[in-house]
């Protein structure tokens, strides 16, 4: 970002603008929603600006416009429309130290002004740095389509609520209860029936201390997707910015995490096929005692919990203190892969098996039993199988089918530095080493003779694919 979002209070501060016709009338308009106290240097105001003036909402101030006239104000607007008049007030502006917006000249501004959604006292603001004007009012009409024109008056009745609910509930109560509140029934009676019915609904919550239970479980074992963050569910999404604190994973896309709550306590757990810092038993330790703490956690994991991720562990671990759980999906890993590339795990008359399989044993010894699942109908999918593919080609070798499988291994799958390599399985570990295929790489197998096979090649192909 060249430009840092933040929210200026202006209670009682001074903005001043610099012109008295259209373009400072324009930015007169914008801080009238504010509380700011407004001052207008200008020798001749435009007939808007002057019934303001008359009205004392403004202050009408002329003579010359030094460094010292302006300092101390929280912004300054230009907009004289003489660009070389504008450029000569810019630099007085500069030398007084204050914050500047000359109109229509984003190289001379210190703050650029946002489109706005105004639905006081929730404000929207939408910025392109300058570059697309246009585009910025397209999502403002969207927003304002989207949202309740009565939104800030139940963020405001929330607002004068908030010190009675922080004297009777604890803090998740308080989370609870507003969540509920703005997603549930009381909002849609709000925008139909006002302030009244509403405000006597939340505080008899708060009285009885009885936040509906519609809030969710306090640990939520979420799926972040096979790699590209834009592949998280809503559902997942909302999880994250719910949550007090965020166990992840090693391979968790680092714009995932973006999307959780700014104050949310992050812990790295640093699991990696492979690459264990945590034990398994600490990560279970940790995720309930947090739970116990009243926080919600969040456990991120990459691709589905429930797919050789080791949910079920933690899962057992938290039914075992008492402590309930939500399992939220992600897209696996070898759905991720075969989207990647084009193809389909399953096609009707072709392929309808789909056997989802491990390259490491729990006991770390040998591989699954896959190959006899391998027929000319079906597919597998083995993940965190490049380390044991010296043991799969041995496997294939066993079962008499090295020249009759072809290998489709897709490496950080959905990710930026993506790569597939295509092959045929008898040398299949030569190949991985010469195309430099490591962790996290998910392998496809599948027989030669299934027509079409929805990812295979039968010639070595090595393909870097760029997000």
């Amino acid at each position: 970002m060249k430009t840092f979002p933040m929210f200026l209070t202006m209670t009682g501060r001074r903005v001043v603008i610099l012109g008295g016709g259209e373009q400072a009338t324009q930015k007169c308009r914008l801080m009238l929603k504010t509380e700011a106290a407004i001052e207008v240097f200008a020798p001749v105001l435009d007939v808007e600006l002057q019934a303001l003036a008359d009205q004392g909402r403004i202050t009408h101030r002329t003579g010359s416009i030094s460094a010292d006239a302006l300092r101390g104000a929280a912004l300054v607007f230009v907009g004289t429309g003489c660009p070389g008049t504008d450029a000569a007030l810019h630099a007085i502006a500069t030398e007084a130290g204050v914050l500047v917006n000359v109109v229509d000249q984003p190289d001379l501004c210190d703050a650029i002004t946002p489109a706005i959604v105004d639905r006081d006292p929730v404000v929207v603001a939408i910025g392109t740095e300058g570059t697309a004007p246009v585009l910025a009012r397209q999502i403002k009409t969207a927003l304002e389509r989207m949202l309740d024109p009565r939104l800030g008056d139940l963020a405001a009745l929330a607002g004068r609520l908030r010190d009675f609910a922080a004297a009777r509930l604890g803090p998740r109560q308080r989370r609870d209860l507003w969540r509920w509140v703005f997603a549930g029934p009381l909002r849609a009676q709000h925008a139909r029936d006002g302030d009244a019915p509403v405000a006597r609904a939340i505080k008899d919550i708060i009285r009885t201390d009885e936040v509906p239970a519609a809030a969710p479980a306090p640990v939520a074992l979420v799926g972040a997707g096979p790699g590209s963050s834009d592949l998280i569910t809503l559902r997942g999404v909302q999880r994250l910015q719910e949550a007090d604190i965020i166990f992840y994973d090693k391979l968790v896309d680092p714009g995932v995490l973006e999307l959780a709550r700014r104050d949310a306590e992050r812990v790295y757990v640093g699991k990696a096929p492979g690459c264990h810092s945590w034990p398994q038993d600490k990560i279970n330790d940790v995720l309930v005692a947090a739970a116990k703490r009243g926080q919600r956690v969040v456990r991120l994991k990459c691709g589905d919990p429930g797919v050789f991720a080791r949910g079920a562990e933690e899962a057992e671990a938290l039914r075992d203190a008492g402590i309930a759980y939500e399992i939220v999906p992600g897209v696996t890993a070898a759905s991720g892969a075969a989207a990647a590339v084009g193809g389909f795990l399953t096609e009707r008359g072709k392929s309808d098996t789909l056997v989802l399989t491990t390259g490491r044993c729990a006991d770390g010894n040998g591989v699954p039993d896959w190959v006899t699942h391998l027929t000319q109908r079906s597919h597998v999918a083995v993940y965190m199988g490049v380390a044991a593919a010296t043991q799969i080609e041995a496997c294939l070798a066993r079962a008499g089918l090295l020249d009759q499988v072809e290998l489709t291994a897709v490496n950080n799958a959905q990710r930026a530095d993506q790569k597939v390599l295509r092959c045929s399985a008898r040398n299949m570990v030569a190949e991985l080493a010469e195309a430099r295929i490591e962790s996290p790489a998910i392998l496809f197998l599948s027989r030669k003779d299934v027509t079409e096979a929805p990812v295979m090649l039968a010639s070595p192909q090595l393909v870097a694919l760029s997000a």
